[in-house]
């Protein structure tokens, strides 16, 4: 977005004596008249003469384009997650150019398609990484205004079908898949994904064979594909990470610099085939489909509120700065409490000949052809939380009760076993009697560990005011639960990760037969969102590729 002017001898002098601050009104307006895109009504104005020209011009005045950005887009949730001491009139007024730029791109479509040699052109890779981020944090913020701007002005939804499903598409993805290889897990894929799920609308391909075949076609492979395309950063192996697997980017977002690593494309991909995948099956049961899902079930995440999108931006963030993260601490890249309650969902397998061949180093056509059944199962999850304390001051001085027990232990369980939702092998668990509490019992620890029920702590509000307060905060997060499906009843129990939130639960069927699988995703949006995630089998060494499938829950309405 440039603004230039020229310079109109015939204008009344008076129009310069307009005071600037009624000027300045006229000027914002102007500039927002219309809603959608850049403020072009302003280079009407900015072309009247020298005088206007300079009252009204960026350079001069910031404050001006700060208001129009506030106007057009949704600042909020930058200024709670930045601090409102990194969003002035400067930065707003650059970030507004900048979007503007960007947006414009989108909606020419320039970008989507490589050239006519089937390569990308000289630059145009980093100028898509540079959309996708603005794009992908932009929704991150998003309470109204910014999707607006993206799809009604900038067209992005039918960028991305231009970028995914055309046969010269800039993600190369079908070229590839015509090829018989597997598209390229890269950065560029991951945020292009993760736009796709919130932005998907079901009934635009539903209505179109061609575009359905495509899309689920690649979704598929990227879904299904465990081998290829993971389901987290770092690896899903370590409980307390090292360091991350993969290499963080540096981010420039309203002006301020931001270290972040893009989020693995396996959870929207899971997400967005599904919700294919099953609306097409209300129409046509002769899929290989069992019984469709409610409708509510996978329903977008895009709920104008930008409040939840809060754990991936700050597991974005976490993720990509190790120096501060990735510690047995929980993060912010997970809610406390947002477990508990009862789930519905589903989860998807494959004919386990087709996935061996996988693993065997098949091409992607082995697993494009594979059937793909799913079964529903409920879940009834419970949180239990370790709360830690300030090293000087005791439970009983904290909540001023006589009747509390001892004070809990600041060391959480230890890292534990991967296959078994990160539970050491050996330990043991006891329901506390009417306080709403587990206590755990590792190999090797002479005292028990002491978990409190989310809901105990719902009811308490002196612990909620304390844990408000920061005095007291969640060290470590424990889920216990039991479920149904058409394969029987079974138990779960797992943990939460603490640098990422990333969710591992054991599930194991009542009565032996079906044996333990190990359930593994993320919560996709915070209170309102999706669990998205793969099981796996148990058998297989963690360390080494294994038999999986997909599933996906919903908190039951």
């Amino acid at each position: 977005m440039s603004f230039s002017y020229h310079h109109h001898t015939t204008m009344p002098t008076s129009f310069a004596l307009i005071p600037p601050e009624v000027l300045e009104h006229i000027a914002l307006y102007t500039a927002c008249s219309e809603f959608l895109g850049p403020p072009s009504g302003l280079l009407s104005l900015l072309t009247l003469n020298h005088t206007v020209h300079a009252a009204l011009s960026l350079k001069n005045n910031p404050r001006l384009y700060a208001q129009i950005f506030a106007l057009k887009f949704d600042i909020n949730a930058a200024i709670r997650r930045l601090g409102a001491d990194r969003i002035n009139a400067t930065t707003l007024s650059e970030e507004l150019v900048r979007r503007c730029t960007l947006l414009s791109r989108f909606r020419s479509r320039v970008d989507g398609k490589l050239t006519e040699s089937g390569e990308l052109a000289e630059g145009q890779g980093d100028m898509i990484d540079s959309m996708l981020w603005m794009a992908y944090l932009m929704m991150l913020e998003n309470d109204g205004y910014n999707e607006r701007q993206l799809i009604e002005y900038g067209r992005i939804d039918e960028w991305l079908k231009e970028f995914w499903f055309d046969p010269m598409g800039s993600s190369q993805a079908t070229l590839s898949i015509r090829a018989d290889i597997w598209p390229e897990n890269c950065e560029r894929m991951s945020l292009a994904m993760w736009l796709f799920w919130m932005l998907i609308k079901p009934k635009a391909y539903i209505e179109d064979d061609d575009l359905f075949r495509d899309a689920t076609g690649i979704l598929k492979l990227v879904a299904l594909g465990a081998h290829k395309y993971p389901l987290c950063y770092p690896s899903w192996n370590d409980f307390i990470p090292v360091k991350c697997n993969t290499v963080p980017s540096r981010i420039r977002h309203f002006s301020t610099e931001l270290q972040m690593v893009a989020p693995a494309p396996a959870a929207p991909a899971i997400l967005s085939y599904l919700t294919l995948a099953n609306a097409l099956a209300v129409s046509f049961e002769s899929l290989n489909y069992i019984k469709p899902l409610a409708p509510t079930v996978l329903s977008s995440v895009t709920t104008k509120s930008s409040a939840e999108w809060d754990g991936e931006w700050n597991r974005a963030l976490s993720v990509g700065n190790s120096d501060i993260v990735l510690g047995n601490t929980l993060s912010q890249a997970f809610k406390p409490g947002c477990l508990d309650g009862v789930w519905e969902g589903l989860f998807t397998y494959t004919e386990f000949t087709s996935y061996a061949a996988l693993l065997s180093g098949a091409p992607p056509a082995t697993l494009q052809r594979s059937l793909v059944a799913q079964h529903r199962q409920t879940w009834k999850l419970r949180e239990y939380h370790l709360l830690e304390y300030p090293s000087d001051v005791s439970e009983d001085e904290i909540f001023n009760r006589a009747e509390s027990p001892k004070p809990l232990t600041s060391d959480p369980l230890g890292p534990g076993n991967p296959s078994r939702g990160y539970i050491p092998n050996g330990t043991e668990i006891r329901q506390l009697e009417g306080n709403g509490a587990i206590e755990v019992f590792e190999r090797g620890r002479r005292e028990p560990i002491i978990y409190r029920s989310y809901s105990s702590l719902l009811t308490d509000e002196v612990k909620q005011k304390e844990l408000a307060k920061g005095k007291v905060r969640v060290k470590d997060i424990f889920v216990i639960g039991e479920g149904h499906s058409a394969w029987g009843q079974f138990s779960l129990i797992g943990r939460v990760r603490p640098s990422d939130g990333f969710i591992s639960l054991s599930k194991e069927y009542v009565n032996g037969h079906r044996g333990k699988w190990l359930y593994r995703s993320y919560l996709v949006g915070d209170t309102n969102g999706n669990l998205s995630g793969r099981w796996r089998d148990t058998l297989t060494d963690p360390q080494m590729e294994g038999y999986e499938g997909c599933f996906v829950m919903s908190r039951r309405r």
